[in-house]
């Protein structure tokens, strides 16, 4: 599986991945919250929280994610920072 790493703060803000890659988010201080909409998620969860200096991982796209855009929100201890975008292609 291949990681796609995202440095909270500094670009990316858009990754593209395939069926079997995984998003990994990483910030070095303060608890990490990545939130997307409950409706439009590519991923098991739309809500992953990490404590400070961890990475978080999405895990693959669930299966039979059609190729599209997914926007999603970033928090920093709770405080919201920024946006972003994953873009899953198809195989």
């Amino acid at each position: 599986m291949a990681e796609k790493l995202v440095l909270v703060g500094v670009i990316p803000e858009t990754v593209v991945i395939g069926p079997s890659d995984q998003v990994t988010w990483v910030a070095g201080e303060g608890q990490l919250k990545v939130e997307f909409d409950a409706n439009r998620c590519p991923f098991a969860s739309n809500i992953f929280q990490a404590p400070a200096g961890m990475h978080l991982m999405s895990g693959p796209p669930r299966p039979g994610t059609k190729a599209a855009s997914f926007r999603y929100r970033l928090f920093l201890n709770e405080q919201p920072v920024g946006s972003g975008e994953i873009i899953v292609r198809e195989k």
